[in-house]
């Protein structure tokens, strides 16, 4: 940081190219591009696709409302698919029923540090013609078939917010690809359509990923596997304590390879837990708990709150345990015991 401040070069510049470089590097793709937060990394990935008004994207039902957001943001149109139960993530074999002729492309969200099923989802795009974004926030480092998540889809959508498994000091975000022309449209979109100082190409937006969050972001790369390595150690822990529970544990298919962004489990009891973790002076926390079409931002997208069960059940059972590099062994016997009762 006190380097990016010597240099009097506070936007864009050579921490960006660094990190972007190096982040494209980890991520196994072509390209990235450096955002200002993870919802404007979704929204010029959609306006570098030209998807916009009368659009349809297929997003997950159950997943932080941004999602939609993003695709509510350039015009489109949000269309739900339920999750499978046992993953969370989007249920690959529903979203064929969801196709329209509107449909434009499909947005599916790797949840909690874990791949969505992404072979299935290729293969009905390559047939209907459509695009594939991915919500890669929660996912950072994980793998899918043994690549890291990066460039299967047609363009993959990060955020660096402070609570990521790579965090930077404030917002931040990004895109990655293999395909160039995306690349340099969302290049372009982010810096007011402007390739060239003073002529604007299109109308495009000010979402510049800051050389500071750079500059921190690069430093913390050099760790992040190791952290990784942490959290997964601290998941198997969780997963051995709580397997004879009850409790409704996470599901890993054998062809992922999560990073436990978060460890989420299931409980009809939430609340009797919730107070539990309160009495013991320990944090844990619920992701989500309304679900996106239950929320009022949506209350005119004719949704009912029964149409989506799926989403609106894990919105009322789902608990998220502490997990990081920072948690010790006996901060971790600690969440066990609190859940256990």
């Amino acid at each position: 940081m006190a380097r990016v401040l010597d240099s009097g070069w506070y936007v864009l510049g050579p921490e960006v190219d660094t990190f972007e470089a190096d982040w494209a590097t980890y991520c196994e793709a072509d390209h990235a591009v450096g955002v200002a937060n993870g919802l404007d990394a979704l929204s010029l990935s959609l306006r570098a696709l030209d998807i916009g008004p009368g659009d349809e994207v297929i997003v997950p039902s159950n997943t932080y409302i941004a999602t939609w957001l993003a695709v509510s943001g350039v015009g489109a149109t949000p269309v739900p698919v339920e999750p499978d139960p046992a993953t969370y993530n989007i249920d690959s074999a529903r979203i064929a029923a969801a196709i329209t002729s509107r449909t434009r492309a499909i947005l599916p969200v790797h949840l909690y540090g874990q791949p969505a099923d992404l072979d299935p989802i290729l293969k009905l795009a390559r047939e209907h013609s459509l695009a594939v974004i991915e919500d890669a926030a929660q996912c950072l480092g994980a793998r899918y078939k043994g690549k890291r998540i990066g460039a299967h889809g047609d363009i993959v959508c990060w955020s660096f917010y402070p609570g990521k498994n790579l965090g930077a000091m404030g917002d931040a975000g990004a895109i990655t690809t293999n395909r160039a022309d995306l690349a340099e449209r969302v290049r372009m979109l982010r810096n007011y359509g402007s390739k060239e100082k003073y002529v604007n190409e299109e109308a495009g937006v000010n979402s510049r990923l800051d050389p500071l969050q750079a500059a921190v972001l690069s430093v913390k790369l050099k760790v992040l596997d190791e952290w990784t390595e942490r959290r997964r150690a601290l998941a198997s822990f969780y997963t051995d304590a709580f397997s004879d529970s009850g409790l409704a544990l996470p599901h890993v298919p054998n062809w992922a390879d999560p990073v436990w962004h978060l460890y989420v489990l299931q409980t009809p009891d939430r609340a009797a837990m919730l107070e539990r973790f309160e009495k013991a002076g320990i944090g844990s926390l619920v992701h989500y708990p309304i679900p996106s079409h239950m929320q009022k931002a949506y209350k005119d997208a004719a949704i009912a709150p029964g149409d989506l069960p799926l989403a609106r059940d894990m919105a009322a059972q789902v608990l998220s345990l502490p997990i990081g590099p920072e948690i010790s062994k006996d901060v971790a016997e600690r969440v066990v015991e609190v859940v256990l009762g």
